[in-house]
């Protein structure tokens, strides 16, 4: 087990590259959920690969730990450290470069601090689209979507982050810096530190830029909601699309009647083109030249409809109407935030699992507390967001007695039927127990091999995924 770290101090402050250094600000110690609260001795935002490589030799020398920060929107407290020797937080905040486009290989190359929604544009300014879609796009970095191997809203069709990246450049523990920004979709010549480093959640070392796969945009897209009696029914619904479609199914989200109710709760002035329904999906298609994506969906709603599938739906006639679709879906989270969740669990299980799951999952929380479920998400490719809030009238606070035991609850039951406890967030600071509870050994065994030899020190990201006693 590696030694005890030390508090970033002046001492280490004198060691750093001239003109890092950033004022603790409380910016730097929060997350979204407001469960931690972070802690800094320093605070450095390099402009370079070189000062990273020169901060993380100093901070290995000093036994200092390291936080990586990108845009905090992390929601498993990966980018706060709450406990122990106050860490250095290291910022990509000013590594913002785009270093090249190729829009005929279809790659762009982005500093790590470049925001998501900053890769997307410069895509659409070469006529290409960079797929990874989140509603925090505006603020997360594309090395925090690397870092977190990121999801959202089109992993059904493109993947999640890993499988848009071809190359990463990276700083390693011992200041070593790995130069893997290639632009090929085929290097098979050994083991892939990208793939390595990807979800690791900064604790193998530091990611400063990357390679990322571009798309040519489908030329008909479209979009539409669909009322469905039952989430069974919203898995056949899928299916049918996936049929007449095939490859066309560009995301596919579930969204609870609860959810439709705080959005009207909180923020009444979101338009809801289907109010009150207990179960919808929002669904969009992106099609082939000469395919027109409104003449598909109308096919998929009246197939649907004969096999009661579906009991009402619009079909967005414009760019306009489609963005308030998918405007309502990404403030979900908003107005979750505003009731106050109890517990928030993000989970993944096979398809054939969900509509069980959501049925007896359902029956063991009435069972156990007064709470309201608000379940929505990625149905697509099997990731629910699984939230419980208070009754009406109750405050989160009266359940902190029963937090814990309500998302064990929620995590053995996904767990019990092949599921995942983390499905597109991570780990962090938030799972760490889960991951010792529910981890396969041996896979757990090799992740922590993998540490030790490459973080010796136990100076990257410590306590996050793997804890310091075992990290």
């Amino acid at each position: 087990m590696a030694s005890p770290l030390n508090p970033a101090d002046q001492a280490l402050a004198d060691r750093l590259p001239p003109g890092v250094l950033r004022p603790v600000t409380p910016a730097y110690l929060e997350e979204p959920r407001a469960r931690y609260q972070g802690q800094a001795g320093l605070v450095a935002a390099p402009r370079t690969t070189e000062e990273v490589a020169q901060i993380v030799r100093a901070c290995g020398a000093a036994r200092v730990g390291i936080v990586t920060r990108g845009g905090g929107t992390g929601l498993v407290a990966g980018q706060v450290m709450p406990d122990g020797p106050a860490p250095l937080v290291l910022s990509l905040e000013r590594m913002t470069a785009l270093r090249g486009i190729w829009p005929e290989e279809n790659v762009l190359v982005a500093e790590a601090g470049m925001t998501l929604q900053a890769v997307r544009d410069a895509a659409e300014a070469q006529g290409r689209l960079f797929p990874l879609s989140l509603a925090s796009q505006g603020t997360a970095a594309i090395g925090g979507c690397l870092s977190t191997n990121a999801g959202g809203v089109t992993a059904l069709r493109y993947g999640t982050a890993r499988a848009l990246c071809l190359g990463v450049e990276a700083v390693l523990p011992d200041g070593s810096v790995v130069h893997d920004l290639k632009r090929l979709r085929k290097d098979n010549t050994g083991y892939d530190l990208r793939d390595l480093l990807i979800g690791a959640e900064g604790s193998l070392g530091i990611i400063t830029a990357a390679s990322l796969k571009l798309v040519l945009p489908p030329p008909n897209t479209g979009v539409a909601m669909l009322q469905v009696p039952s989430p069974e029914a919203a898995l056949s619904l899928l299916a049918l699309a996936e049929r007449l479609m095939a490859g066309g199914v560009t995301a596919f989200e579930l969204i609870g009647g609860e959810g439709l109710a705080f959005l009207a709760e909180t923020l009444p002035e979101i338009r809801q083109p289907l109010p009150g329904a207990a179960w919808s999906v929002l669904i969009e298609v992106g099609l082939p030249q000469g395919l027109p994506a409104d003449a598909a969906l109308e096919e998929l709603f009246e197939a649907a409809l004969q096999q009661d599938l579906v009991t009402d739906g619009v079909i967005a006639q414009s760019g306009q109407q489609a963005a308030t679709f998918w405007h309502l879906r990404e403030n979900i989270p908003e107005a979750n935030r505003r009731i106050g969740a109890v517990a928030s669990h993000d989970i993944s299980l096979p398809l054939s699992e969900i509509a069980g799951f959501i049925r007896d999952a359902g029956q063991a929380l009435a069972a156990r507390a007064d709470v309201r479920v608000n379940c929505f998400g990625h149905l697509g490719d099997g990731n629910l967001h699984y939230n419980l809030f208070p009754a009406p009238g109750r405050h989160r606070a009266e359940y902190d007695d029963q937090r814990a035991a309500l998302s064990l609850l929620v995590h053995e039951m996904a767990v019990a039927r092949g599921g995942s406890f983390s499905a597109e967030h991570g780990v962090g600071r938030l799972k760490v127990a889960e991951l010792e509870r529910w981890g396969d050994p041996g896979r757990l065994q090799a992740m922590r091999a993998i540490k030790a030899a490459l973080d010796p020190l136990g100076i990257m990201n410590p306590g996050a995924v793997l804890s310091q006693a075992t990290g």
